[in-house]
């Protein structure tokens, strides 16, 4: 299957996204489910481009912990080994006998040492043991300020707490079709001032040569004074549409990908943060609309907002009758 030759000229194409119009260079999607960019990194040792501060920020929980308890572990061994090396001797108060019970008590004590503990059973005697367990202390006491910077940073880092909607549907809308994505703030950090932008990707063939063709998706609604509950991105298909005139086997074809950027403000950071997503064409649902995620709650007091159903949606007939989208596409939607 080949690429498509021809779009929608009245869809105005952008230039200007900084992700390039060299289909070549695109070896996937432009960015994961998460958001992150599908980027890698080359050409310079991994020292020079290794952005230590923020990769600690930025690792998932559990490896931001497994970290902090595996060099836990090899500074107090390693500091261990030199207390071995400069002899058991110069640590009075060891009742160990065995080499490795005495391994053990200078693990321990470099431990106590390297936390300013101290339960004082154990003391260096001499001055290469005073002085290693004097750089113990000063090592622990700035290991310890380093986490403590990073704990506050990961915890205290503003960011859009929003969970999207697995799939993208082609919806019957208003007598027509829309293209619509769903969201939904996941904590309690609601956010105000929030506004959201889809830019449609393709690649395209002109002149011979295979490109990669950006086009801002007008949405119904694309700003929300809060955003308090799930929101429903929502893209009409008409006539200024770069959906319209073409076939699903042409968004295959061009490997679409949407582009999904939300930014809004977070009162409880009193800080702007932003989020992103996008979908493939692998991902797009033709002919299915979203099921309801919301409801009263038992008093009418309030609203449920059911975060489990985000992707919940049914499957429905798409109009025949469309003003928007030529009968072609209708035919090659399902």
């Amino acid at each position: 299957m080949g690429l498509i030759k021809s779009f929608n000229k009245r869809a105005k194409a952008e230039t200007e996204t900084g992700l390039g119009t060299n289909a070549s260079i695109n070896g996937g999607r432009f960015f994961k489910k998460d958001g992150t960019p599908n980027v890698e990194m080359r050409g310079i040792p991994i020292l020079e481009r290794l952005n230590l501060y923020h990769t600690l920020l930025s690792l998932p929980k559990w490896k931001f912990l497994l970290i902090i308890i595996i060099s836990f572990i090899t500074i107090n061994l390693a500091f261990a080994g030199l207390y071995l090396f400069i002899g058991m001797d110069h640590l009075n108060g060891m009742v160990a006998i065995t080499l490795l019970e005495k391994f053990g008590e200078a693990f321990f004590f470099s431990a106590q040492t390297f936390t300013t503990v101290g339960y004082g059973r154990i003391n260096p005697v001499g001055f290469a043991a005073s002085f290693v367990s004097a750089l113990e202390a000063l090592t622990g006491l700035l290991s310890f300020a380093l986490i403590t910077g990073l704990l506050y940073g990961r915890f205290a880092r503003p960011k859009a707490y929003i969970n999207y909607s697995k799939n993208a549907l082609f919806v019957p809308f208003r007598d027509g079709v829309a293209f619509m994505m769903r969201m939904v703030p996941y904590t309690r950090n609601f956010l105000v001032n929030v506004e959201a932008r889809l830019t449609m990707s393709m690649q395209v063939v002109e002149e011979g040569v295979t490109k990669n063709k950006f086009f801002q998706l007008s949405l119904d609604i694309s700003k929300a004074n809060t955003l308090i509950s799930n929101w429903t991105l929502v893209h009409v298909i008409n006539e200024e549409s770069p959906f319209y005139g073409i076939t699903k086997e042409d968004i295959d074809n061009a490997k679409t990908e949407i582009l999904v950027f939300v930014q809004g403000f977070d009162e409880s950071f009193s800080n702007t943060v932003i989020s992103r997503t996008s979908y493939t064409y692998e991902e797009f649902i033709y002919g299915a609309k979203f099921l309801p995620m919301y409801h009263p709650n038992t008093d009418n007091s309030g609203t449920v907002v059911h975060l489990n159903k985000l992707d919940d949606f049914e499957v429905v007939e798409l109009p025949s009758n469309s003003s928007f989208i030529p009968q072609k596409v209708l035919q090659n939607i399902n």
